[in-house]
């Protein structure tokens, strides 16, 4: 299967582009509150190691907005503001953050969300126009009874329309929700009628383990589908842990090439040494690495290089003795005791030798629109049985997804 991205127009948040050619990135928020500042920096340099390549906080008020600066000044990657509710934070954050955040069924009044464009547009920064399931509009509310998919895409659609008509295209969209299905539904349809890059990703998703699941089923199909062009795994968790999941998503599908991928066995009564220990110890340990390397931790030694071989470099345990092979290859055996460390070495070289090659995760993220043939996301509404008959309250189609059974 090859994924063919959708073409979108391209932003630049900071030095990180989103859309066009750009790989998919991955994004986090702080969970600390923002006015300390001191603890929201120790948090984004722990963001930061971890890869997360650009880092919203929340501005609830002024004196979070004060706190910016000093925030911004003492990290690499882009800062982004939570605005909700009060378009003056917004006001203040546009003078020193990376990008604005606003949602248009919290800001209030036109006038309100025209001072942000004008002042984010004066500090050459974009806009992010982030739709939730939670915090529709009234009137979309009243139009549809309730939270739906149809109802996200208008939103955001109408949002988009009115800052396009008065000239500002600096933007990405994001339409969350709890709900899988809505979500997705809602990113496939704003997707039928717009080019701006989408931030994708399931809101609320839930604790360390279901929420992992729900973004994975979620931003994987919208992914497979071309659909996504930044992302951010919501999870009840250490934020960091929401930067290793959206890592491993692109990981699997093949969008992203960065750090350690590792190949463990699910482990059965033949094993012979603890894979679970040593496969998260691994992990743990080499989360540093930013070269593509695939890496095995096998239990049987029988099967082991077998198994492995796909891997650039793996280890496999039984009968007191493990084995070091490389590309399918034994290399040495090595005694259990110094199996998990030699290990260690060996990876930590190999990763030296690729990054003096100038191997990077960019330099094999799949590129937006490669491959043959139309992407499903190129297929008009009504080409996949979407009724036009719909319209927004700005005039434009917005297609209808039948009914689920």
């Amino acid at each position: 299967m090859h994924i063919s991205r959708r073409k979108t127009r391209q932003i630049a948040v900071g030095r990180v582009k989103i859309g066009g050619d750009a790989p998919v990135s991955v994004q986090s928020m702080t969970s600390t509150d923002t006015r300390d500042v001191t603890a929201t920096v120790e948090q984004i340099r722990r963001l930061e190691q971890a890869g997360c390549e650009l880092i919203r906080v929340a501005v609830p008020d002024m004196d979070a907005a004060e706190a910016l600066p000093k925030i911004k000044a003492q990290m690499t990657v882009p800062l982004i503001a939570d605005i909700h509710f009060d378009h003056r934070l917004a006001l203040k954050a546009a003078e020193v953050v990376d990008c604005v955040r606003i949602n248009p069924g919290n800001i209030g009044a036109w006038w309100k969300t025209a001072e942000v464009i004008k002042a984010v547009n004066d500090h050459g920064i974009p806009l992010r126009v982030g739709v939730n399931g939670g915090s529709l509009e009234r009137h979309l509310l009243e139009k549809y009874g309730y939270p739906t998919a149809e109802a996200l895409a208008e939103s955001a659609l109408n949002a988009v329309h009115a800052l396009e008509d008065v000239g500002f295209t600096n933007m990405k969209v994001s339409l969350k929700a709890s709900d899988v299905h809505m979500a997705m539904d809602a990113y496939w349809l704003f997707a039928q009628q717009s080019n701006c890059p989408l931030h994708i990703g399931i809101t609320e998703a839930g604790t360390a383990m279901t929420g992992a699941v729900k973004s994975s089923i979620g931003l994987g199909w919208l992914l497979t589908n071309g659909i996504g062009d930044t992302l951010r795994v919501s999870l009840a968790a250490d934020p960091v842990e929401e930067v290793k999941v959206g890592f491993e998503i692109l990981k699997s599908l093949e969008l992203r090439h960065r750090g350690i991928n590792v190949i463990a066995c699910p482990t059965c009564g033949r094993v012979e040494i603890d894979v679970v220990r040593l496969a998260n110890e691994l992990e743990q340990r080499l989360g540093h690495i930013k070269a593509p390397l695939n890496v095995s931790v096998l239990g049987c030694v029988v099967n082991g290089i077998g198994e492995g071989k796909e891997a650039d470099i793996g280890i496999a345990g039984g009968e007191g003795v493990g084995i070091l092979f490389k590309k399918g290859k034994l290399v040495r055996k090595v005694p259990m005791e110094e199996l998990m460390e030699t290990l260690i070495q060996e990876v930590e070289s190999l990763a030296k030798e690729k990054e003096a090659e100038g191997a990077d995760d960019s330099a094999v993220a799949v590129a937006a629109n490669e491959g043959a043939g139309e992407p499903p996301w190129a297929l008009s509404g009504q080409a996949v049985g979407y009724p036009s008959d719909h319209r927004s309250t700005l005039g434009r189609e917005i297609p209808v997804l039948p009914n689920k059974r």
